[in-house]
């Protein structure tokens, strides 16, 4: 995978986060991705388990990104809402592996936050995206 073409920035003294950037600078044109679920081009949900939704979430990010010109070394900023943060944890290994393949770098300011629902019923997970391309 591409490394990101953005600066990453890491306070003095402060120990380097795993998993994401403290924060990212970055020049050039915004895309902003709405929240993404674990649904396919025809809006069904394709599975009522967190790993697969969450893996075609990402996939559906990735789809945007690409529609727009971008890829994933584009990505700025990314969301997580979870329905359940244990859920979430559990599947860190998976969840890691399938974005090391498809993503491939943690040079992102990223979140993750547990909501009480999302607004399709079977939704466990949305992910949002800010990406920043050259211009």
């Amino acid at each position: 995978m591409n490394s990101s073409p953005h600066q990453t920035v890491l306070p003095e003294g402060w120990k380097r986060p795993r998993g994401y950037a403290n924060g990212v600078l970055a020049q050039g044109r915004h895309l902003h991705v709405a929240g993404m679920i674990g649904w396919d081009a025809q809006e069904q949900i394709v599975s009522d388990d967190f790993l697969p939704q969450a893996c075609q979430a990402l996939a559906n990010v990735l789809a945007v990104l690409a529609a727009a010109g971008a890829g994933p070394e584009h990505i700025v900023r990314m969301t997580w809402y979870v329905t359940d943060k244990r859920e979430y944890l559990a599947a860190g290994r998976e969840l890691g592996a399938w974005f090391k393949a498809h993503i491939g770098h943690y040079a992102m300011a990223m979140s993750a936050v547990q909501v009480v629902a999302l607004m399709e019923d079977r939704a466990k997970v949305e992910i949002e995206v800010t990406a920043v391309l050259p211009d």
